[in-house]
């Protein structure tokens, strides 16, 4: 089991244990409204049933790990990445908070340790982050973890009847803080 720790967080593998702020997070429409649509409750089991499962960094999954405060032991959301580009040893990261743990910075401290690792245990040479241009608060995420703005994928993808745009950020393994 992965375990990184931060000063104020455990961030380790998915469990069973875990599937209620899981679902929770994923049925929450206020966290949702740039990144999907409502999904069933099926369709949000059957995504943390493959999620669960052991993950190796070309499979082509997303490595999902849960961001706990070490203080009170509560989940507050998720993290992780996927080698989107093996070859070229890209990897996109993404995290979801729940209300309770937004506004703390605790985003930007699990993605700097999902980051760190990524790049000393994987090799991983750049990091892509995506997020709806409207998403303010994790554009400034992925701003204070260093990544650079690389460009706006115009109408990237479709929640309902409203056309999102996504801004595209990069970051290189040797321009991460240390």
């Amino acid at each position: 089991m992965l375990e990184l720790y931060t000063d104020r967080l455990k961030i380790r593998s998915l469990q069973r244990a875990d599937w209620q702020v899981f679902l929770s997070i994923h049925q929450d429409l206020e966290l949702n409204q740039f990144v999907r649509r409502p999904e069933s409750i099926q369709a949000i089991s059957d995504k943390f049933e493959a999620r669960l499962l052991p993950w190796l960094f070309d499979s082509g999954d997303w490595l999902t790990l849960t961001i706990e405060e070490i203080d009170t032991g509560n989940i507050i959301g998720f993290t992780g990445l996927y080698a989107c580009n093996v070859d070229l040893g890209h990897a996109e990261v993404g995290y979801m908070l729940s209300q309770a743990g937004q506004g703390q910075g605790y985003a930007t401290e699990s993605l700097a340790a999902v980051v760190d690792w990524a790049s000393l245990s994987h090799q991983v040479h750049k990091f892509i982050g995506l997020c709806a241009t409207e998403n303010r608060a994790s554009v400034r995420v992925l701003e204070k973890c260093g990544f650079q703005l690389e460009g706006v994928l115009r109408h990237n993808y479709r929640i309902d009847d409203r056309w999102i745009d996504d801004c595209c950020f990069g970051l290189l393994t040797h321009e991460r803080a240390l």
